[in-house]
């Protein structure tokens, strides 16, 4: 659409780079001020206390609201996206959701969460994310490759209903009930309303991710890939760029790394957040590196993490994504009763 609109020598992969940025740093700003992140979110509620929760419904259902919208006006579609194909890779969505749901109670946040801790000083959450990058660069082409393509080999044809849009109804009857579900539950989880809105912007990012890369910055003679907010793919693709960055270019993924880690660096920095914070003990490191190789595997293997797919996934109506995530909360819920126990501390819900 840009290129179609104006004369200009940006590169679509340039131009990526700085949307990717600008929608991290904003998304970085509202995951620091909310303390953004899935896995709150099931500890939480296990607790029975439901603000977290709240919060990431409320990004949910507006990132709905506004893909859904987009395909409808035909600004977009989602037919060629790997998270609508109809042959759904069936064992590597649950092996890989049930991995990250695991990892991420281990780790004490999902990797959303684990960037935005580590730009306030956390290097326990940074050593993670270097392992998770290692791990999940392995699995996408290094030696966890061949484990990766094996369980994906295992497939289930779902046909036209990969897309749950196409279910009897359509798609704006099963939007106009998860609204009214979604607004009840929102309604009554008790959480703070600058919570809800700023919950309401990271979901906005959703939407603004699928347009900007699949519509405004497509070139049809230089493609990009279509994407929206996720770390797994794009913390491995900002690995392989920080140490090859002669031979290949940054892109959407390692913009929105690098705006989301200065946007909750400059969160934390106006509210007097920022602390140096490391491992208390040798097994406390054992369980985080495990939880990251756990959460790097998984991320790859399901397509995505709490965001990639359990939010902007979900969002396009994906029954693969659904699934992922589906699989990513029962699993934090079994791992968190069974390593972590109740009651859980304040300090572990947070992920600090």
């Amino acid at each position: 659409m840009l290129y179609e609109l104006y004369d200009t020598e940006i590169n679509p992969v340039f131009a990526s780079c700085l949307l990717g940025v600008l929608i991290g740093l904003a998304f970085g700003v509202a995951a620091q001020l909310s303390r953004f992140c899935l896995r709150r979110s099931v500890v939480e509620f296990t607790l029975g206390q439901f603000p977290a929760f709240g919060v990431w419904l409320m990004a949910f259902l507006v990132a709905m609201l506004g893909t859904q919208a987009l395909v409808l006006d035909g600004h977009m579609s989602f037919a060629e996206h790997r998270f609508h194909v109809s042959a759904l890779p069936i064992l590597t969505v649950l092996v890989g959701g049930a991995l990250f749901g695991t990892g991420m109670v281990l780790t004490r946040g999902c990797i959303s969460r684990l960037t935005v801790l580590s730009a306030t000083g956390n290097l326990r959450a940074a050593i993670c994310i270097v392992v998770f990058a290692i791990v999940a660069h392995a699995a996408l082409k290094g030696v966890l490759a061949p484990f990766r393509l094996g369980l994906g080999a295992v497939t289930l044809d779902v046909g036209q209903f990969a897309n749950l849009g196409n279910l009897p109804g359509g798609a704006v009857f099963w939007m106009a009930i998860a609204l009214v579900v979604l607004a009840v539950a929102i309604y009554r989880s008790g959480a703070r309303l600058v919570h809800l809105l700023l919950g309401a912007a990271i979901g906005l990012l959703v939407p603004l991710g699928w347009f900007g890369t699949g519509a405004f910055l497509q070139d049809a003679f230089d493609p990009i890939p279509m994407a929206s907010i996720s770390f797994t793919a794009p913390w491995a693709d900002t690995l392989f760029w920080s140490v090859a960055s002669t031979s290949i270019a940054a892109g959407f993924g390692t913009g929105l790394v690098g705006g989301t880690l200065l946007g909750s660096f400059l969160a934390a920095a106006s509210r007097g957040e920022l602390a140096l914070q490391s491992f208390e003990a040798p097994r406390q490191t054992l369980r985080y590196l495990l939880g990251a190789a756990m959460m790097g595997l998984g991320g790859v293997l399901a397509g995505g993490c709490t965001v990639g797919a359990g939010l902007a996934g979900t969002a396009s109506l994906s029954l693969s994504a659904v699934l992922v995530l589906v699989a990513m909360i029962v699993s934090a819920w079994l791992a968190n009763r069974l390593i972590d126990g109740r009651p859980a501390r304040l300090r572990e819900m947070s992920g600090q």
